[in-house]
């Protein structure tokens, strides 16, 4: 990984763009990774500036194919496609996110919907499912105020890293930022101490890779 040029595609879903935790930290992490050094590509998707939503137009679309689209249908999917190919395209992942009423904000959700395409991010063989999107590492930044990440209602963080497997990212490491409003200053130092470790973990591997090619 390290002997070609790496690409880093952020995902910001938090609503505020002023004094939002999850992008503080992403911020941190993207640099962490690399950001700023030759051969660094970084592709930022800002989820707070908009996104479709599936509807039953779309889903007409999907399912019609390629060669039977019509220019209409393909606009449709225009979106979707272009999500789809950031991912394609990336090395590592930095998904960072709030949680809202215990799980995802809408604009996730709808991303998540958009990305899961059959036969092109995964696949079903013999009624298991198999995801098509390997060799690309995730780490995902969840924030909460009152909510405390993998309690009974923590809805979010389990959701998160069942669709990255299910559509074959398997090196998942989740930040764990939540809980907030109990001890902030404590909670973003934690948070700042996994950044550090899954940073240096995540060069380190990619280093071992190079001189292994």
């Amino acid at each position: 990984m390290s002997g070609r040029n790496r690409t880093i595609l952020r995902i910001d879903a938090s609503m505020r763009r002023q004094k939002s935790v999850s992008r503080m930290l992403a911020d941190e992490m993207v640099a962490a990774l690399g950001a700023r050094k030759h051969g660094v590509t970084v592709t930022n998707r800002d989820l707070a500036a908009g996104i479709g939503i599936v509807n039953s137009a779309w889903i007409e679309a999907e399912r019609t194919t390629e060669e039977h689209r019509t220019p209409d249908q393909r606009a449709l999917l225009a979106q979707s496609d272009a999500l789809v190919a950031e991912l394609q395209a990336a090395d590592d992942i930095v998904i960072a996110t709030p949680m809202y009423n215990f799980s995802v904000p809408a604009a996730l959700k709808a991303w998540i919907d958009l990305i899961c395409r059959d036969k092109i991010t995964f696949v079903y063989e013999n009624d298991v499912s198999r995801g098509l999107l390997s060799n690309k590492q995730a780490t995902v930044i969840i924030t909460s105020g009152g909510t405390v990440g993998g309690n009974d209602v923590d809805y979010a963080t389990g959701y998160i890293r069942h669709i990255l497997e299910f559509i074959g990212v398997k090196d998942v490491t989740i930040i764990d930022v939540t809980g907030l409003s109990k001890n902030r200053s404590q909670v973003i130092e934690n948070a700042r101490k996994q950044i550090a470790e899954t940073s240096a973990r995540r060069l380190s591997d990619q280093r071992n890779l190079s001189v292994a090619e």
